[in-house]
């Protein structure tokens, strides 16, 4: 059992505390950090594990609190470009600490901290022209034309789906488009949009997203952590549109690293929905200019850590004296 302080980058602190469910959730969770602390300590205590390695999420907190109390090593990872709340706690007394990106943007001790990049799947890395040609035929579309593929992750992002929506007439005027919608709006979005075809395609979701991806000339995504070094990897022209309601304001962060780098566009949400032209804005910006997009492109790449799984085993095995 673990608890959750619930914080929302998009309201104030005295917002926040005049909201009676949230204050109560988050004074009924404190209780549930006591229990998830207890339950962690018998827990290792019996399993006796030589390292712990945490990944930041609130269930962490207990379950590193009680490996720092048992003298179990601690490592800990961070995805995001800014630190969470467990993390920044669990820092104090982890062996060693992996980030998901550059070092400046942690508050970390630089002498425990390592810049590994994020994990993520082998077959995440560039297409070559006869590939993603091949990529795109697999997926029906128009083969000699821009592809732009639109996602919102695995749920779906509802402004995004109503932007493209509204847009859509004029993004295929610039390339074939594939909404990836999340399962809650595809019903919706399938009944008000056009059937599919070599020039528009829905999905509620996709198993082989990196496929997709390898096809897409330009990709317009949110601001996770493990997406972004996805399409890093794959070296994609890329489009972000973050979050800014979600805990810590981190997918705001994250999307600040690459905009700031030259190696994604961003687009305000805010904006977006008011003048929904902003998204087909960026992507003509993207598709117009080809040498500036593979530019940019190439400067996403840099940021890819095809290593980071190995990296990271490394850093959990050396914090268990275990032979590395």
């Amino acid at each position: 059992m673990a608890g959750k302080l619930r914080r929302y980058h998009h309201l104030t602190i005295w917002q926040q505390l005049t909201w009676p469910s949230l204050v109560f959730s988050n004074l009924r969770d404190f209780f549930f950090v006591g229990v998830g602390l207890v339950q962690s300590f018998f827990k290792l205590l019996f399993w006796r594990p030589d390292v712990v390695f945490t990944k930041g999420g609130y269930v962490c907190l207990p379950v590193g609190i009680a490996a720092r109390v048992l003298r179990i090593p601690l490592v800990i990872h961070d995805s995001d470009a800014h630190p969470g709340l467990t993390n920044r706690i669990l820092s104090k007394w982890a062996n060693a600490i992996a980030t998901g990106a550059p070092l400046e943007y942690y508050p970390y001790n630089p002498q425990k901290t390592t810049y590994v990049g994020i994990p993520i799947d082998e077959k995440f890395r560039p297409f070559t022209t006869e590939e993603q040609q091949a990529a795109k035929a697999e997926w029906g579309v128009v083969v000699d034309q821009p592809l732009i593929v639109v996602t919102g992750g695995g749920l779906g992002a509802a402004r995004i789906n109503l932007t493209v929506a509204k847009t859509l007439k004029q993004l295929q005027k610039l390339g074939s488009v594939v909404l990836v919608a999340g399962a809650g709006q595809y019903d919706e979005l399938r009944a008000e949009l056009p059937q599919d075809s070599d020039t528009f395609q829905l999905y509620p979701f996709v198993t082989n997203m990196h496929s997709l991806l390898g096809a897409a000339d330009v990709v317009v995504t949110r601001a996770g952590a493990t997406t972004i070094l996805e399409l890093a990897a794959l070296a994609k022209p890329t489009i972000l549109v973050p979050n800014a309601k979600l805990t810590g304001g981190h997918q705001l962060k994250n999307a600040a690293v690459y905009h700031d780098a030259g190696a994604a566009l961003l687009v305000d949400e805010d904006l977006m929905e008011e003048t929904p032209k902003l998204l087909v804005d960026a992507v003509d910006e993207v598709l117009e200019d080809a040498a500036k997009s593979r530019a940019m492109a190439e400067r996403f790449h840099a940021f890819a850590k095809p290593n980071a799984a190995k990296d990271m085993a490394r850093l959990i095995l050396k914090a268990s004296r275990r032979t590395v």
